[in-house]
């Protein structure tokens, strides 16, 4: 694979980038973030491991990146993708890194956030040449797979002329993401296992209009349970792969897949789902928890200054350690050290397209 300049992919440089998963036996960390401070720290780690990165916004995020004091929570959700957006294209650049810029479970309710996107993605593509984003995802995995597949085929031929892709997602991924879904429907549930049969119907529609990726659950879940109460069967994988092949006459693993819910799952699983043409693997809990813990412990080693700004004993002034840059730093650093992790267990670490 060429080299490419560091960056937002989209288009035919994101293919690429995908094509050069799949043979490289490699996939990329898709982070959630929720503002600048998770944005810089995904970058930081990315740029340490020479790794390319996927920088994701669920709806709640974009929101909190707008900031929860505006009134509109629905003008919050597009402005607060925009921003993020921007933020990402300036600074992915001086990181070094190729991003690929994208939107997580947009369930039907939430089509008008993906719409707005759309259109102020349309804005900036006539004024830069170049989209917004690189993707979206719709996730109307809990409604009839017809319903399902119209909808994701009436986004896509959207998208194509932005030079973007599309996510969808088939079965159900268990627990709950940002308000997508419920902890209470993982347990023993049929829909957690998509059908080949349906992947291969996704394909025949969608893969003419233009490029896609499949969320296909298999036995996925968000957040992270108790051993034993998750399921992972990742041959569901590769028997969706070998259908659509030897059905459509297609080269090997001719589907971009996506694994949901990668937090707290198995090594041994995720190694299989990579061999299986996973390029993309999300993740949001750990990282939320990374931030937290770090944090947390910040402040327990010193938390006089949490509660005095200057110390009632001794007169000592706190705000060295109570400076937000203090704690905030330790959250990123914290996220940079699981992202670590996360690139070495998902073998992209060193593997980076970008041009330096």
């Amino acid at each position: 694979m060429s080299k490419m300049k560091p960056g937002v992919v989209y288009g035919e440089t994101y293919k690429e980038l995908l094509q050069s998963c799949k043979d490289g036996g490699y996939a990329l960390p898709a982070v959630n973030v929720v503002g600048s401070n998770s944005i810089n720290a995904v970058m930081e780690a990315a740029a340490n491991n020479s790794s390319d990165i996927i920088i994701q916004l669920s709806n709640g995020g974009a929101q909190f990146m707008a900031g929860q004091g505006l009134a509109d929570g629905d003008t919050a959700k597009v402005v607060g993708g925009v921003a993020a957006a921007n933020h990402v294209h300036l600074l992915a650049e001086y990181y070094g890194i190729c991003v690929v810029l994208h939107t997580d479970h947009a369930n039907r309710k939430l089509l008008p956030w993906i719409d707005g996107l759309i259109d102020a993605g349309a804005a900036y593509y006539k004024a830069n040449g170049r989209p917004l984003y690189s993707s979206h995802m719709l996730d109307l995995s809990e409604e009839a797979l017809e319903d399902n597949l119209s909808t994701c085929a009436e986004y896509l031929k959207k998208l194509v002329p932005l030079e973007m892709s599309l996510e969808i997602e088939l079965g159900v991924t268990g627990g709950e993401e940002d308000g997508v879904g419920s902890d209470e429907d993982f347990h023993d549930n049929p829909k957690l296992y998509t059908q080949p049969d349906d992947v291969l119907q996704a394909y025949d529609l969608l893969s003419p209009i233009g490029h896609f990726s499949v969320a296909a659950s298999f036995g996925n879940v968000h957040g992270v349970y108790k051993p034993g109460n998750v399921h992972l069967r990742p041959e569901i994988l590769k028997n969706s792969q070998e259908l659509i092949s030897q059905s459509r006459d297609t080269k090997a693993n001719p589907l971009d897949l996506v694994f949901h819910g990668g937090s707290g799952s198995e090594k041994a699983k995720i190694e299989e789902a990579i061999g299986y043409g996973v390029i993309k693997m999300n993740i949001d809990t750990d990282t939320q928890f990374a931030f937290a813990t770090a944090v947390g412990a910040y402040v327990e080693k010193t938390p006089r200054a949490f509660s005095h700004q200057i110390d009632p004993d001794d007169d000592k002034p706190y705000k060295s350690v109570y400076d937000p840059r203090k704690w905030l730093r330790q959250g990123e650093l914290s996220v940079v050290e699981r992202l670590d992790e996360a690139c070495a267990d998902l073998h992209s670490a060193g593997k980076s397209l970008a041009k330096n």
